[in-house]
């Protein structure tokens, strides 16, 4: 029987983009949403706070429900759990809150989205899945593409110090995409996000007690461009929509497209952050972005072109068993040093393979 890559990925292909998408939209809701609520007063830190607690209470009783009793796979993956919570979740976002206050908050995005092209150097040199030229030219393109549409050319403060925490922000998305795509600790989308925001919720309370993580609240109605909202009601969608949503379909889609295409995929959240700051903060993009968003789609694209084809997988055909009619039919064994075969009752089968 030969099974053809395509026609096994192509599913896959499709369902992981849409997660992909709809992750991308979610998470660049957000800052357009953590805006109006620090013009109110808010600080970016008790917004990222208020977010995650309120994911981890959407998706806790959710995450339990999916493992469907098998708690083995949270002992077994609590690796996993933890350094998603620590690294993806709070260390990407506690690492980028620190980055903007010494850089433009272009600058720091443009290195915190350098980690596609990182997960791309992990998989060559922990995995040996080495980019193809494909690849590399859409790296080098969806790049460029990024650097237009964050309109870093612009200019803008440069600090060794953002410099460092923007790049361990870069690490920290960069984990999260390659804990995403790891299907092998067998967790639950749900679940994996469900423990992962619980851990993140401790780190940030911590970082929040102790001072790192300056805290401000307020309250109101939040003003936007097209309409107005009760804050209550801003920062439920930003908890629910742009962290629970956008976690569970990330990491779906992740799992789909493997780390280092959904990586590039997720570019397009930067896309979605600029139309979002378009039509509720009233910040029109100009024709350099528009640009760069073209040119991160077409990178993308290069990059999914680019992924190595698997070769068609043969399976040999296994030979028939014979129907045996009765005890007395089958054949004697070749000589008295053989085994007669074994037969095995219903009720052993279990017992068998285990």
């Amino acid at each position: 029987m030969t099974t053809l890559a395509h026609d096994i990925k192509a599913p896959r292909l499709a369902s992981g983009l849409g997660f992909a998408l709809l992750s991308a939209a979610a998470f660049g809701m957000s800052g357009s949403l953590g805006r109006g609520l620090m013009d109110m007063g808010w600080t970016a830190g008790s917004a990222t706070l208020i977010r995650v607690a309120i994911a981890a209470m959407v998706l806790t009783l959710p995450g339990i429900i999916a493992l469907r009793g098998r708690w083995h796979l949270v002992r077994r993956g609590i690796g996993s759990i933890i350094a998603y919570g620590v690294f993806a979740v709070a260390g990407a976002q506690l690492c980028y809150f620190f980055a903007v206050q010494h850089l433009d908050v272009s600058v720091a995005l443009l290195i915190e989205y350098l980690a596609p092209i990182a997960v791309v150097l992990w998989m060559w040199l922990r995995r040996g899945h080495r980019p193809t030229r494909l690849t590399l030219a859409g790296a080098a393109v969806a790049f460029g593409g990024l650097v237009l549409l964050l309109d870093v050319l612009g200019g803008g403060e440069v600090s060794i110090v953002g410099i460092g925490w923007a790049l361990c922000a870069m690490v920290g998305a960069s984990v999260y995409f390659v804990i995403s795509g790891d299907e092998s600790n067998g967790l639950p989308p749900l679940t994996l996000a469900a423990g992962a925001l619980l851990v993140a919720l401790v780190v940030l309370s911590a970082a929040a007690v102790t001072g790192l993580l300056p805290m401000a609240f307020a309250t109101g109605t939040v003003q936007f461009a097209p309409f107005a909202a009760p804050w209550w009601l801003v920062v439920i969608v930003l908890g629910v929509v742009t962290a629970g949503v956008s976690y569970v379909a990330g990491i779906a889609a992740t799992r789909r497209l493997g780390a280092r295409l959904g990586s590039f995929v997720a570019l397009t959240e930067v896309m979605a952050a600029a139309l979002f700051a378009w039509f509720l903060l009233g910040q029109a993009p100009r024709g350099i972005q528009i640009a760069g968003a073209a040119l991160v789609l077409t990178g993308v694209v290069i990059v999914k072109l680019g992924e190595r084809r698997i070769e068609p997988v043969r399976t040999p055909e296994p030979d028939p068993a014979p129907a045996w009619v009765g005890v007395d039919d089958r054949p004697a064994p070749a000589s008295a040093g053989v085994p007669a075969p074994v037969t095995l009752l219903p009720g052993d089968f279990g017992s068998a393979v285990r």
